[in-house]
């Protein structure tokens, strides 16, 4: 049975591609259920549903809002979908990465700011995960399929 890097399985029978969208998809939606949860998101009350009047915090650190905790729950979804393939899963690391590495631009025009064009809104801390997830899904969507090829 022949097999190229992007569709090398491991002993579950997934790809190490798969399971790094299938993480990403999880983490993603417990991020989006949690934006919601009064505790675990602070001035819940302040909520909106886009922009920058939003001053509700996930975790006291990350500015949430309706929006932003639905683009969360839909990125999860992807992930999951995503998972089920090889070639999708790589898909949705490299392609999500430079979703997130557009955005992390985008926060660094509009973090913070009073204006209309922040309208997901963002803050500081925002930005520094948003970069670091532009990183890090482009580069697993670039490794994975390469150590799966190598562990078969």
């Amino acid at each position: 049975m022949t097999s190229n890097a992007a569709t090398a399985r491991n002993r579950t029978g997934s790809t190490w591609t798969q399971k790094g969208a299938l993480l990403f998809g999880v983490v993603f939606l417990i991020v989006g259920i949690a934006g919601f949860i009064p505790g675990l998101t602070m001035d819940m009350g302040s909520m909106s549903m886009a922009g920058h009047g939003s001053m509700a915090l996930l975790l006291g650190l990350f500015q949430v809002s309706v929006l932003h905790n639905i683009v969360h729950l839909l990125f999860g979804i992807v992930g999951l979908i995503a998972a089920r393939s090889a070639s999708g899963a790589r898909l949705y690391l490299i392609v999500g990465g430079i979703v997130y590495a557009v955005l992390f631009v985008y926060g660094l025009f509009t973090a913070g700011m009073a204006d209309p064009a922040n309208f997901v809104p963002l803050n500081s801390a925002d930005n520094v995960l948003h970069a670091f997830l532009a990183v890090a899904m482009i580069v697993l969507g670039f490794v994975l399929p390469r150590i799966g090829a190598r562990t078969r």
